[in-house]
Order: structure tokens, then C-alpha cells, then sequence
């Protein structure tokens, strides 16, 4: 039984770290602005999320058993630590994806203000006095 559980903590740690490396990859994408890349990354992230969510469900299981029967192996103790190392450095890079995908939404917000502007300042016509006015043309047409 203690075996067993041996190999489900590793599936789990083999688990994280495939994710640890998507991530890593997301940030990259994130700043390459690649979107189509980064919808199948997401997705295939989707699907890797279920599976540790999955052992980790038969894990719980196992270790309760085992932990039930008797003392939990080292090695499996060792396991679980390196999991929480892995998932750790998991959650910072997701933070790290969050605040970069901020950026880039803040960053186009301030191009469209930009482009904004500039459409305002393309759309001045002057009166006959040669005073600026804004007014959209053909505005003041009616039919």
C-alpha cells in the first residue's frame, strides 16, 4: 500500500511540474503576443489541472489509508514536501501571468486613448473667426 502511494505522490509530482512548465511557457506566449498559441495552451492547462486534480483526490485517499494502517514512509513524506515546493513555485508564476496579462490589458487601454485623441484631434475644423471647433463633421447637415 505504502508503494502505491509512493507512485501516485510521483505521478502528482511529475503532475506539477508539467505544469510548472506550461506556465512558464504562458508567460512567454503572454509576451509574445501569440493568441492563438496561447488558447491551445490554456486549453491543454484546462485538461492538466483535472488530472492533478484527479490524483490528487486518489492521493488523499491513499494517504489516509496508509496513514491509518500505520506511520507514512519517509520517502513519501520527502514527496509531498517536494509537491508543495513545486506547487508553490506554480502559484507564483501564476501570479506573475496575472500581472503580466494586466499590464497588457492596461497597455492597450492606453493605445486606444491614444488613437482616441488623435481621432479628436483629426476631427478639429476651424470657424470664421479661426476658432477650434470639434464638432464631428457633417454634424450640423440635416435631411
Amino acid at each position: 500500500m505504502a508503494s502505491s502511494l509512493e507512485n501516485a505522490i510521483s505521478k502528482q509530482l511529475e503532475l506539477l511540474c508539467e505544469l510548472k512548465a506550461v506556465l512558464e511557457q504562458e508567460l512567454h506566449l503572454i509576451s509574445s503576443r501569440e493568441p492563438e498559441k496561447l488558447m491551445q495552451l490554456l486549453q491543454d492547462k484546462s485538461e492538466l489541472l483535472a488530472s492533478i486534480e484527479s490524483q490528487d483526490q486518489a492521493v488523499e485517499i491513499m494517504y489516509a489509508r496508509v496513514a491509518e494502517k500505520s506511520d507514512v514512509p519517509h520517502a513519501c513524506s520527502a514527496l509531498l514536501e517536494d509537491c508543495k515546493k513545486v506547487l508553490n513555485e506554480c502559484k507564483y508564476l501564476t501570479e506573475i501571468n496575472a500581472k503580466s496579462v494586466e499590464h497588457g490589458q492596461l497597455r492597450l487601454v492606453h493605445l486606444r486613448n491614444m488613437m482616441m485623441e488623435l481621432r479628436a484631434k483629426e476631427s478639429i475644423t476651424y470657424d470664421r473667426a479661426g476658432k477650434a471647433n470639434a464638432d464631428l463633421l457633417g454634424k450640423r447637415i440635416s435631411a
